[in-house]
């Protein structure tokens, strides 16, 4: 499976009825692929997939896997709150020819970490497909810790993690690592940067929703060796990217997707609109955003 480049965990767009938008998800793949990204990520966190029902998320899976027609790497989240549910979702994942899994932690149990290292274990032993972990603390409540990491590295198709914790201190430490066989994949948007002067080429992004050719550009960039034009281009986001890591990221990954002409539709309970205000300011601030 391959990962360099931007992956978009594509938002899932809803109509004025709140049913799934299909048309419109197909639109925002072209969309994404034309700007060059590497990969669609579907039924990932900002696509809200813990909002949809067994019917939608297999409309959702297979509505991405058509329009992407194999040009780019096809990633299926595969979040669960048990194992179980982890796992038929993988199974579900490589029924439709998936090319790979992205799973973090159970949320809502707080497992530990010897349960961590079993639950990875247990889903990787139920599928054939790579696996890449997702590291998100602030959403699960937990941490793959360090020594975890390490250990479910050895496991042939746990080929990588998506750090999202926020602590570039543990990111650097896991790059410098250099476990083999085994990536970090940038999973903080307002990092990109450094994550890319240590090397890494693989940037699972929400805000690519927003700005899909742009992030392609700064792996261009970094491969080439041209940090001004990494430095510039993450400035020239960094205000968008930071209001969205304020809050309301789902919300504002939406709005961000009329950059490309395509009305993305409302996000769903529990989560609720954003106030006229701010969907205000945040439309200005995209207004605002020049190359």
């Amino acid at each position: 499976m391959k990962t360099q480049g931007v992956l978009v965990p594509i938002v899932t767009p809803f109509d004025a009825d709140n049913k799934v938008d299909l048309q419109a998800l197909t639109k925002l793949v072209e969309s994404f692929i034309e700007q060059g990204v590497g990969g669609i990520v579907a039924c990932g966190t900002t696509g809200e997939y813990y909002a949809l029902d067994e019917d939608e998320r297999q409309q959702v899976l297979a509505c991405v896997k058509d329009a992407v027609k194999g040009r780019v790497t096809l990633i299926a989240g595969v979040n669960g709150l048990s194992t179980q549910e982890a796992i038929g979702r993988a199974h579900q994942a490589e029924a439709l020819g998936y090319d790979g899994l992205m799973l973090a932690t159970p949320a809502y149990s707080l497992p530990g970490q010897a349960e961590i290292v079993a639950h990875f274990r247990t889903v990787a032993q139920a599928t054939k497909l790579p696996i890449v972990m997702y590291n998100f603390p602030a959403r699960v409540g937990v941490e793959i810790g360090f020594e975890a990491v390490v250990e479910l590295s050895k496991i042939p198709n746990i080929v990588g993690i998506k750090e999202s914790s926020g602590n570039f201190s543990r990111a650097l430490a896991l790059i410098k690592a250099g476990l083999p066989g085994f990536e970090v994949i940038c999973g903080c948007d307002d990092q990109a940067a450094d994550f890319l002067f240590w090397g890494v080429r693989s940037w699972i992004s929400g805000g690519a929703n927003v700005f899909p050719g742009e992030q392609a550009a700064m792996i261009n960039a970094a491969l080439e060796g041209n940090w001004d034009e990494v430095k510039s281009l993450m400035s020239g986001m960094l205000p968008v990217i930071q209001a969205m890591e304020s809050g309301d990221y789902n919300q504002k990954a939406k709005l961000g997707c009329r950059r490309h002409g395509i009305d993305a539709g409302p996000v769903r309970q529990p989560l609720l609109p954003l106030p006229d205000a701010d969907a205000q300011d945040f439309s200005r601030l995209l207004n605002q955003y020049r190359r």
